[in-house]
């Protein structure tokens, strides 16, 4: 019978300190069935985000020791960061990557949330495929008003938006001072992270180029940008989370951004992918820019080395 394999890419509050980084990331590396294949810690948005393939079991016990050594170690009352962000162990989606299916996923996540609530009493949001409302399917309405906002609005139980933004699972309706909440979620697709450079100082150009992409205000529907200045280099930067890379290319974005850096008289002076990859994303850009035709995966030499 064939092996099945999940990808889990959870959202710690944790980049600067490379003790902390490196305790968590130990807690997946532990854990035998399970493979960690990048930890990507970012110093201004003061999160990491590790990517995870593994089967089932496996991977969930993984996940929820990760989680335990989340919450022993970052405080949400200390934690200050340029991303947004509601708790210690911010997300943890998973998303099919061979032989299972969605609904698998689906049901792991559901264990997971489970077990995060009943081990640490972590308040729990399901998003994406296991959301309980249409809103909540958006990890952005979630984390509306981030750890401190939205732990003062849950204070307030008159508050008119107190049941639309309270936790799934909780002791009190409440945030965890210390741990915030987590977001637990499946989904078919993962997200990509990606970064265009820009050769500008002007950080307001990035954010307005970041405005046009995103799809709240008008972009790509799958698309979820900001502009950011990255300390340690020169330039401003469009950082984007494109959650579905096969509706939405990599190069459809980034041709757009050229577009719009034009308009400003600023050039484009390269891009950044933060972490793994699907290779299907980066074949569907290849075949763009190199104007190919019926180019298939089996091609790839290295792909048969994958089976």
């Amino acid at each position: 019978m064939a092996r099945k394999h999940i990808l889990a890419v959870p959202n710690f509050s944790e980049g600067r300190r490379k003790e902390v980084i490196e305790a968590i990331a130990d807690e997946i590396r532990k854990v035998e069935g399970v493979k960690l294949i990048s930890v990507e810690p970012e110093y201004d948005f003061n999160r990491t985000v590790l990517t995870i393939i593994g089967e089932p079991e496996p991977l969930k016990k993984a996940l929820i020791n990760m989680a335990g050594k989340c919450y022993e170690l970052i405080d949400m009352r200390e934690q200050k960061g340029s991303h947004p962000r509601i708790g210690a162990l911010d997300t943890v989606p998973i998303f099919p990557l061979r032989n299972i299916t969605l609904e698998e996923c689906i049901a792991l996540a559901e264990e997971i949330g489970h077990e995060l609530f009943e081990k640490y009493k972590v308040p729990i949001y399901f998003s994406g495929e296991n959301a309980r409302t249409e809103e909540r399917k958006s990890i952005s309405f979630i984390r509306e008003g981030q750890y401190e906002g939205l732990k003062k609005l849950l204070e307030d139980k008159t508050h008119p938006d107190y049941e639309r933004r309270k936790p799934d699972l909780s002791v009190d309706g409440k945030l965890s001072d210390k741990y915030g909440a987590t977001i637990v979620s499946a989904a078919m697709e993962g997200l990509t992270a990606f970064n265009v450079f820009l050769a500008t100082e002007d950080l307001n150009i990035a954010k307005e180029i970041a405005k046009a992409v995103r799809g709240p205000s008008g972009g790509f529907s799958t698309v979820r940008a900001v502009g950011v200045k990255f300390p340690e280099r020169s330039g401003v930067v469009v950082s984007m989370n494109m959650f579905d890379c096969n509706k939405t290319p990599l190069y459809r974005v980034f041709e757009l951004i050229k577009q719009e850096a034009k308009r400003y008289g600023v050039a484009v002076t390269g891009s950044e992918i933060v972490g793994p990859v699907k290779l299907d994303h980066l074949i569907n850009s290849l075949e763009y820019y190199l104007g190919l035709q019926g180019l298939r995966k089996d091609q790839i030499l290295e792909t048969h080395l994958m089976e």
